[in-house]
Formats: structure tokens, sequence, C-alpha cells
């Protein structure tokens, strides 16, 4: 007997990077809709081809072009249940090393893109209610040396979370956010290919390894989910108890 329930439609941003195209993967194995929008066109169309998905090439740092987007999946899909942003940054340095222009590029990559998903969920997903997924960082739930402009950016996504969560849920949206731990994926490749870097990085979380990008996305896809209807303003951390538990000695 077929099921009532409508396949559900998420729009994935960021969805030709490591933990994007993972949850991209993902929900489409579940039977879900999934709408991919990222900058690379030519990686967006060879991710689109092999889920047989829709693609929307965009800058996520405009919030016009996330809500374009979200408008654009409604006309595709003929609605829309979920927006997760998997669009992110990695700067590492000391404030005093830190750039006006990588300061305001981390700020653009990170929250704006972040305010762009909450928005473009508020005007398309009001009626319907839905969901919106975040990812925010370990870096902005704790003190890390040389994170400053990454665990602002990511500590100003989780008070953002919180407010729209507050805000939208008598509309049945809920609003989330997963904070990774250090995750290996094609953006944090060249800063783990020394071999101290990694073992110093490894050693930092408890369980005694780095993130896979499934990990995150499996996060991310659980938040998605109808059927997490209770949980909202809730910032998930999935980082190997880097932002809570000290690993032990030895």
């Amino acid at each position: 007997m077929a099921s009532d329930t409508p396949t559900p439609v998420h729009l994935v941003l960021g969805a030709t990077g490591g933990v994007g195209s993972t949850l991209a993967r993902r929900l489409k194995a579940e039977g879900a809709t999934v709408v991919l929008a990222g900058r690379d066109p030519d990686r967006l169309a060879a991710l689109g081809s092999e889920l047989g998905a829709h693609t929307i090439t965009l800058d996520a740092r405009d919030p016009d072009a996330i809500q374009a987007a979200a408008k654009e999946a409604v006309a595709e899909a003929g609605r829309l249940d979920g927006i997760a942003n998997c669009v992110g940054s990695l700067a590492l340095l000391p404030a005093h090393r830190t750039s006006l222009d990588v300061w305001n590029d981390t700020l653009a990559t990170n929250l704006t893109s972040a305010f762009g998903a909450v928005k473009a969920a508020a005007t398309t997903m009001r009626k319907t209610g839905g969901s919106v997924v975040l990812v925010t960082s370990a870096a902005g739930r704790t003190g890390m040396a040389n994170h400053e402009a990454i665990a602002a950016a990511k500590a100003g996504i989780a008070g953002l979370m919180r407010s729209a969560a507050s805000t939208y849920a008598a509309y049945g949206i809920r609003v989330n956010a997963v904070a990774p731990g250090l995750t290996e994926t094609p953006m944090t490749e060249a800063m783990l290919q020394a071999e101290a870097t990694r073992k110093a990085s490894t050693s930092m979380h408890a369980l005694r390894r780095l993130g896979r990008a499934e990990d995150i996305a499996g996060a991310i896809a659980f938040l998605l989910d109808p059927s997490q209807s209770w949980i909202t303003g809730q910032e998930l951390g999935v980082d190997g108890g880097l932002a809570t538990v000290r690993p032990r000695g030895g």
C-alpha cells in the first residue's frame, strides 16, 4: 500500500563540499528529493547527474541568492521541507595576523550564509513548517588558540540559530545546528598532510580520531528528519568530545 507521506524535499547549500556531498548522497539514499546548490558549476553538474538532482549555482554569501534558490526548489519539486547549510571556511590565524579581508570573508562565508538559509526558510516554509540545520563548530563552544575569526563566526551562527528557533517555532519551523570537531574533508586536507599536525589534532579529541564527513552528514540528516519534530534550538556536538571532554592521558 502506498504511503500518504509525501517525499521530503531538502535544499543542500554547499552541496559539492565534503560534508554537503555526503549529506546529499545520504538523503537521496533515504528516499528524499534533494536540490543541490553550490558555487562550482562543474562539480555541481557532476553531482547532480550522479543523483538525478536539480542543481543551482550560487554564491551563498548572498542571502538573496539563497532566497531565490529556495523559491526555485519549491517551483521544481512542489514543496520544501528542509534547508541544510553546509557552506563554510577555515581560517586558522591569531587576530593580529588576520586581515580585514579574511575577517570579512570568514563572516560572510559562514555567518551570512547561515542567515541567508534562515531567511529563505522563513519565507518559503512558514505555511508548511520544516527544518533548518546550520553548521557551527567546537571552536565556537570552547576557546582554541588561533581561531578568532572562525570562532566568532561559528558562535554567531549558534546565537542566530537559537533566536530563529524561538521566532519561527510558531510556524512549525525547527532550527538546529551541528557543531563538528576537526573533520577530514577536502577543506582540511592540506593542514592534515603533516603527520605531526594530524597526530596533535587527533590527540585533542577524547575519542582519539578525527571526524569523518559521514559523522557530520548523519547528524544533519537526523535533525532534518520530520520525525525529530520535538527538537529545536539545539546545538549538537559531533566532535569526538572536543568541546566538552578532556582526553585521558596516555
